[in-house]
């Protein structure tokens, strides 16, 4: 048995990394400030018990220490995060209190107290900024322009995982994710396109195309997202690996496949594509294979499907 921390384990991605893990055998703590995180999220891991805690926590309280302290993880699963463009681009300032100082906060409590290693949640879709070749390998960060202060903050922790693991002896693994989508992600949310899309499609409402619609991203399936973080607790380290499918989508192709799934008849409205947006992304994932043994398994059309039942309540 392995002992967990997973930060903004209320969320989106991390409940269901809380779950992949407490159904494993492991322990977990759970930490978020719910901001985002939803306590409806963990009521299959408190299922489980003295097994799994849960600290209502912003990652960069000075309580972190205690709490690393009495519970002393041996990996944390650091997901917590400012995780919007649009936010970023309002206040930047906020973006990297809570991406920066956030994170180097964990790093500190985890050298403290002996933490073995750290999975950090990279940004795939922000990392690179406007990638001149696409799927987009990850030998293209070093010399990568991120858009918008989100990508910034993302790429620069990443930088201060490697000297952590140089000075410090703190192994890391760095998973840039692809666009995540899935059961419990938030439809009111800045992120998630797929959530937003399919909840106004189920009440009747036309959802916005930002600009021509033709921009691409890389969607990969919740379940599958985890399964990496799972196999990253052991493997690959001091190593940056693409979590995605290779594959382009666009908004367009997106909002056809969608409104075949919901049933929706009608036209989306149109809006001017926002600042610090990417107009292509997909992410190369032969080094995930390679050194996680990942690879994507979820097709496109499947996990829409499973998105759209868990939002209709079935």
């Amino acid at each position: 048995m392995t002992s967990y921390l997973v930060t903004g384990g209320a969320g989106f991605i991390g409940s269901h990394l809380c779950d992949r893990l407490l159904a494993e055998g492991h322990r977990v703590v759970a930490v978020d400030d719910l901001t985002t995180g939803r306590i409806a999220n963990l009521v299959e891991g408190r299922g489980y018990g003295k097994e799994f805690t849960f600290f209502n926590m912003d990652v960069r309280a000075e309580g972190l220490l205690q709490l690393f302290e009495r519970h002393r993880p041996q990996v944390v699963m650091h997901l917590a995060a400012q995780s919007g463009v649009r936010p970023s681009l309002a206040d930047p300032a906020d973006d990297a209190s809570i991406n920066l100082m956030g994170t180097l906060n964990i790093l500190e409590c985890a050298q403290k107290t002996g933490v073995r290693k750290i999975v950090y949640a990279a940004s795939g879709g922000t990392l690179y900024g406007e990638p001149k070749k696409l799927p987009v390998k990850e030998s293209a960060a070093s010399s990568a322009h991120p858009l918008s202060p989100y990508g910034i903050s993302k790429k620069v922790a990443i930088e201060y995982l490697g000297f952590y693991e140089r000075y410090r002896g703190i192994e890391y693994t760095a998973l840039a994710l692809g666009n995540v989508y899935g059961p419990r992600q938030d439809p009111h949310g800045e992120a998630g396109v797929i959530a937003i899309f399919a909840s106004k499609m189920l009440s009747g409402e036309a959802p916005t195309i930002y600009g021509d619609g033709n921009q691409t991203r890389d969607y990969v399936f919740v379940d599958d997202v985890v399964h990496a973080f799972a196999l990253a607790a052991d493997r690959a380290n001091g190593k940056l690996i693409n979590i995605g499918t290779g594959l382009e989508t666009s908004v367009n192709e997106l909002f056809r496949t969608l409104a075949e799934i919901t049933g929706f008849a009608g036209e989306p409205a149109s809006g001017s594509l926002p600042p610090g947006e990417l107009r292509r992304c997909s992410l190369d994932n032969s080094l995930a294979s390679e050194a996680l043994g990942w690879k994507p398994w979820t097709h496109l059309e499947d996990g829409l499907g499973e998105t759209v039942a868990f939002l209709r309540g079935v």
